[in-house]
């Protein structure tokens, strides 16, 4: 599967440090495998250090987030008494201004960083006792002013559940950047709604038939505009949730029902034993998907051909083998 955007990839903001780049408070990094040895020949990575941004030195003291008398809280370099809070805040605010000029499909944080953490970061008292209930600045800015855009903690994508599906959710933005970019009218909602169906399927059934009746109770009158930022809202919420054993298979028996009388009975059982098989837990993902695939293909279901489900992001990913 190829995705061509603007700049011909999928471009995706990371935390520096996770690449390797020594921009650490203490001159090191925390280089990610998953993100440099497996998804790099796949993306195009937007470095960004927000400490180093905002003129902090390599190396520089320790700095935290610290609750202030209002009980916010605030980033703060304690060996200097000095508050960074409004200097982040500023600076990813106007960094992020710009994010349609930076096309981005995703991006991946740092966890526990008091600038780029999503959550669960340490925040201390006056006692100096943390407690894990904080967000770095940046992060916080990131998530409000891109609501829409996938976004993960490097930790959490050790989590093969949730791995598979920020990486699909990074190549359905693709999609809906190069449709966007191809101009957004209501035959190419539909047609982008049809092809992720079953990819909407397996992580909320009652989203997904939201998001038909979205398209399909909408007056002919309305501005397309505001009909596609109603459906990305929806499809945002509904893809954040990782699919469960129960939605694949109730994803992969429903397509099975478009080849199955096509079948002889041999390909059929092996196909039924498949998703049975999955649903014990026996056997991963990948192995009732292709199988699927393969009497798709040779069928020629074009309603299935085009199914994102079937092909959510590059088979040499290999992410479906884990789930």
């Amino acid at each position: 599967m190829t995705a061509h955007g603007r700049n011909g990839s999928i471009r995706v903001g990371i935390s520096s440090c996770l690449l390797g780049r020594k921009v650490r408070y203490d001159g090191g990094h925390k280089r990610d495998r998953f993100a440099t040895d497996v998804l790099e020949p796949y993306v195009e990575w937007v470095p960004m250090c927000p400490e180093v941004e905002i003129g902090l030195g390599i190396p520089r003291p320790t700095i935290r987030l610290q609750r202030g008398p209002d009980g916010t809280a605030r980033l703060v370099m304690p060996s200097k008494e000095e508050d960074l809070t409004d200097r982040m805040r500023g600076w990813a605010e106007k960094k992020l201004g710009a994010l349609d000029d930076m096309d981005l499909c995703g991006f991946i944080l740092k966890k526990d960083s008091p600038s780029c953490g999503m959550e669960r970061v340490k925040v201390y008292d006056q006692n100096d006792v943390p407690a894990r209930d904080g967000r770095g600045v940046f992060a916080e800015v990131l998530l409000r002013e891109a609501p829409y855009l996938p976004v993960e903690e490097e930790g959490r994508l050790n989590d093969p559940r949730l791995r598979e599906n920020f990486i699909a959710r990074l190549f359905a933005m693709r999609r809906w950047k190069d449709m966007e970019g191809e101009g957004v009218t209501r035959a190419r909602l539909m047609e982008f709604h049809a092809r992720h169906k079953f990819l909407c399927m397996a992580r909320n059934q009652a989203g997904s038939r939201r998001l038909g009746r979205l398209l399909g109770t909408a007056q002919s009158g309305d501005p397309v505009e505001s009909l596609a930022a109603a459906y990305l809202e929806e499809f945002t919420e509904v893809m954040r949730r990782p699919p469960s054993i129960r939605g694949h298979t109730n994803v992969l028996q429903h397509m099975a029902g478009y080849v199955s009388d096509a079948l002889d009975r041999a390909d059929r059982a092996e196909l039924s034993d498949a998703i049975h098989s999955y649903r014990q837990g026996l056997l991963p993902l990948i192995v009732p998907v292709t199988l699927l695939r393969h009497h798709v293909r040779r069928q020629e279901q074009p309603y299935l051909l085009e199914q994102a489900y079937l092909s959510p992001h590059p088979h040499e990913l290999m992410l479906l083998n884990h789930v």
